[in-house]
């Protein structure tokens, strides 16, 4: 990740690009371009985080446990829907620009982070949580101390594909007017500009190697100690 945009930076320096390549390519844009990127992705996990792990809890729980079957296996076929499909076709219903750009990576990264949280939840231990119901906890105590914490490393799993899976998809964002790094790779593309659709591909794998990193040390940190 550092090297790659170490090196951008340093070919960035020497190289010889005309008007065109050097305007696109100035580092305020590139810049304002990867802030583009950064929030489209970080608003889009948090809405991820914040509704599929509690809705995968619920599907976990009581009268709904039926549907979490149902409802895995439908996460696990969207995941063959081409991402672009559910951008465009928002944007056409709902309209163009970054708000549309977060409900679609949203609708797409939900899938694994959703199946992963119940994938972890069902594959707790039956005993430990008998256990825990013996010495009279309440289920919510069951949930926060016992299940969530045994759970973590599978969620933590889904998460971290989510992400990397946001950082590649919000490229599409620039499709619909809502900015991102995909910007210099469709006017690389439009402008038969090679040097800028290479830059724009090669600063999406750095942030994407980026935010897996960051998602191991989450894991790392937030997983209890004697799981590790």
């Amino acid at each position: 990740m550092v090297l790659i945009v170490a090196g951008w930076f340093i070919w960035h320096a020497t190289a010889d690009l005309d008007d065109i390549e050097a305007r696109t390519l100035a580092v305020a844009n590139v810049a304002t371009l990867t802030r583009q990127h950064i929030v489209i992705v970080v608003i889009a996990t948090i809405a991820v985080m914040v509704t599929a792990v509690p809705t995968g809890v619920l599907l976990t729980r009581g009268r709904l446990s039926f549907l979490a079957g149902p409802v895995t296996f439908i996460a696990n076929m969207g995941q063959a829907a081409p991402v672009i499909g559910v951008i465009v076709l928002l944007a056409i219903w709902l309209g163009f620009g970054t708000p549309v750009a977060v409900l679609s990576l949203w609708i797409y990264a939900f899938l694994p982070v959703l199946a992963n949280t119940v994938a972890g939840l069902r594959g707790v231990d039956r005993t430990i949580l008998e256990a825990a119901r013996g010495i009279s906890m309440s289920p919510a105590q069951v949930l926060m101390r016992v299940e969530l914490p045994m759970a973590l490393p599978v969620i933590m799993v889904g998460a971290r594909t989510a992400l990397v899976l946001l950082v590649g998809s919000a490229a599409f964002a620039t499709f619909i007017s809502a900015g991102g790094l995909g910007n210099l790779i469709t006017t690389g593309i439009n402008l038969y500009r090679f040097p800028i659709l290479v830059s724009g591909a090669m600063l999406i794998a750095a942030l994407a190697l980026a935010v897996e990193w960051f998602g191991r040390l989450m894991e790392v940190v937030l997983t209890p100690k004697g799981m590790k």
